[in-house]
């Protein structure tokens, strides 16, 4: 990966990120925040190394770099297992693709619902009809 390249998510450079910023205060959360751009680089590099696992989440992971930190943090709850129903993961996957543009992170939701699905875990935590949402007849 060219160093050169490399930056935050506020646009600064990899050199202007040192204890002497550190000290001085002028560093902001968005400085050290790592840019979407990085990860995919990473992801390329992991690929090109036989790693396709750990590419295909650095992927996922640039495509969430946008995503707030309380949003994030509420689609990891989402994704808890007993959280929500088949349907609001779903509607989660389709928020994904249309509203932050991330669909390998829509599709990997997708997958968790579908297993979420066949385990039963909806039905098992949430007292509601596997698939439907629905409280139980």
């Amino acid at each position: 990966m060219n160093k050169d390249r490399t930056h935050t998510l506020s646009g600064r450079s990899l050199d202007e990120l040192n204890i002497e910023a550190v000290a001085a205060h002028t560093l902001s959360p968005e400085d050290v925040r790592i840019h979407g751009e990085t990860l995919r680089r990473q992801a390329e590099a992991a690929a090109a190394a036989g790693y396709p696992q750990l590419a295909e989440n650095l992927q996922r992971a640039a495509e969430l770099t946008q995503v707030s930190n309380q949003e994030l943090l509420s689609m990891y709850e989402a994704l808890r297992p007993g959280r929500t129903s088949y349907r609001q993961l779903l509607d989660l996957a389709d928020r994904l693709e249309s509203q932050f543009n991330a669909p390998l992170t829509a599709a990997f939701v997708r997958e968790a619902a579908e297993a979420y699905q066949e385990r039963d875990v909806f039905a098992a935590k949430l007292g509601v009809r596997s698939g439907t949402g629905c409280p139980p007849e």
